[in-house]
């Protein structure tokens, strides 16, 4: 069980559903923890330390956050149909990297417009939707966000790259076979998707449409329900982890008490020992009551790392 994946997400996170197709696309078996989509979040402030992002990995003790590092992880455990092809994977991973920075905070406002916002929080009472919107407002509280206008401007002008981009007849953006990028790109198609008079935005664009049919269809794997109990039993029973190392002269020592903090959204510092680090990647080592010693992964791009300061 140490060795399986534990993935924890909620049904509607964008974010969620590009590793869900990823998981899909490798064909993997997981276990799936579902969590609030708003704070509190208890059993995942007891794996990660503060980090309240969705969706997590985690494989025994060892917590993986942020789907860049995700979807690496899944890729080296299961190689086969890589997401990285050899010749492609640079340019595969800038088209995601734009996926899920610029194209994600295009669609966010564009479906978030009282048309979409009708469809996607129809389940849920005011009171709900305003706790969401309270518990979303310090993640963006220093952005500045597009209007609905703008974002819809901007929108179709994206939406005709990508149309233009597939004009040569292959079946995924890159090449014959789906890469990282497909998945970028395919959540957030997926969340505009979710509202049905928003979506006909897509309609315009045949090509586009087709290859979201083909990512769709990989599916999201064969998962089992597991508790958020159950996943924090399993980190504390846990007694390895995976092999880590700190490399020298990128400015920080094993054993240094640091703290690491998303560059963008959701601010939310981490504090533990530092025991890996490397150009891609930044491990720290912390104790829970419940869960026990867990190792808390993170990628480097896009996260500061930061000495704690001394207890007054």
């Amino acid at each position: 069980m140490s060795n399986e994946l534990i993935f924890h997400h909620y049904a509607t996170s964008p974010f969620s559903e590009k590793i869900r197709l990823i998981l899909g696309f490798k064909g993997v078996t997981w276990h799936s923890v579902m969590v609030p989509p708003i704070m509190p979040k208890p059993d995942v402030i007891a794996l990660t330390g503060g980090y309240r992002k969705t969706p997590l990995l985690q494989i025994g003790a060892d917590i993986y956050c942020d789907t860049a590092l995700i979807a690496r992880v899944i890729d080296e455990r299961h190689p086969e149909s890589p997401l990285y092809p050899a010749g492609i994977a640079g340019t595969a991973q800038m088209l995601a990297q734009w996926a899920d920075s610029t194209l994600f905070w295009t669609v966010i406002p564009y479906t978030t417009q009282p048309a979409g916002a009708a469809v996607l929080f129809a389940h849920t009472g005011p009171e709900a939707r305003m706790a969401f919107a309270a518990d979303r407002a310090p993640f963006t509280a220093n952005m500045v966000r597009q209007t609905p206008v703008d974002a819809t401007a901007a929108l179709y002008t994206y939406l005709r790259w990508l149309e233009t981009h597939l004009a040569d007849g292959q079946d995924f953006l890159m090449s014959s076979q789906a890469s990282i990028a497909d998945f970028s790109i395919a959540q957030c198609l997926w969340y505009v998707h979710r509202a049905p008079e928003l979506a006909k935005i897509l309609d315009g664009y045949p090509k586009l449409s087709a290859w979201f049919k083909r990512v769709r269809a990989f599916g999201h794997g064969e998962s089992t329900p597991m508790t958020s109990t159950e996943s924090i039993e399993i980190a504390a029973k846990a007694n390895e982890y995976a092999p880590t190392e700190v490399q020298p002269e990128l400015g920080f020592a094993a054993g240094d008490a640091i703290t690491v903090m998303p560059t963008d959204h959701g601010r939310d510092p981490v504090s533990g020992t530092l025991v890996g680090l490397t150009q891609f990647e930044v491990v720290i080592e912390r104790h829970d009551e419940r869960a026990g010693t867990l190792h808390v992964h993170f990628p480097r791009l896009g996260f500061q790392i930061k000495q704690q300061e001394p207890a007054e």
